[in-house]
């Protein structure tokens, strides 16, 4: 692994090869390709340390960490295509801006935004079979791209 943090794409032009995993980039560990059709911008985890490095247990419904170098503020709303370890589709989601980690952060952290589940049986499935897939690594004291 490189002790290097991954730098976020300065536009969503340069997001199709970005690589995230932890606080540094391991490769194939999680694929961020965007923007798609109706600009959904596309997640793809291949495994539990990625996943749990972008999952954000601390929103009321849960959230996910989108390494992003667009300037966007809290509230407004992203669609995601959410793909979890050892799922072959993805999942849609639509949810509004609940974090904004700024270029330069402390600690390495990647520039990036984390987008709240939304409070209804869609985002309350999807904040279950994220924490089925994590396990006990959810309680890990791990740092993760947020906390």
């Amino acid at each position: 692994m490189s002790g290097e943090p991954l730098q976020p794409p300065a536009s969503d032009s340069e997001l199709p090869s970005t690589l995230l995993s932890g606080l540094a980039p391991l490769p194939e560990a999680l694929t961020l390709h965007g923007p798609l059709q109706a600009g959904a911008i596309q997640l793809v985890f291949r495994d539990k340390p990625a996943l749990y490095a972008a999952y954000l247990p601390f929103l009321s419904e849960g959230g996910i960490f989108v390494p992003t170098g667009r300037a966007l503020r809290l509230g407004e709303r992203l669609t995601l295509m959410l793909t979890l370890p050892d799922e072959v589709h993805p999942r849609r989601l639509s949810g509004p801006v609940a974090w904004i980690t700024p270029p330069r952060a402390p600690g390495g952290r990647t520039q990036g935004v984390g987008i709240a589940f939304p409070p209804d049986d869609e985002g309350r499935a999807l904040r279950i079979r994220i924490e089925e897939i994590l396990g006990t690594l959810i309680a890990s004291s791990k740092p993760t791209q947020t906390l």
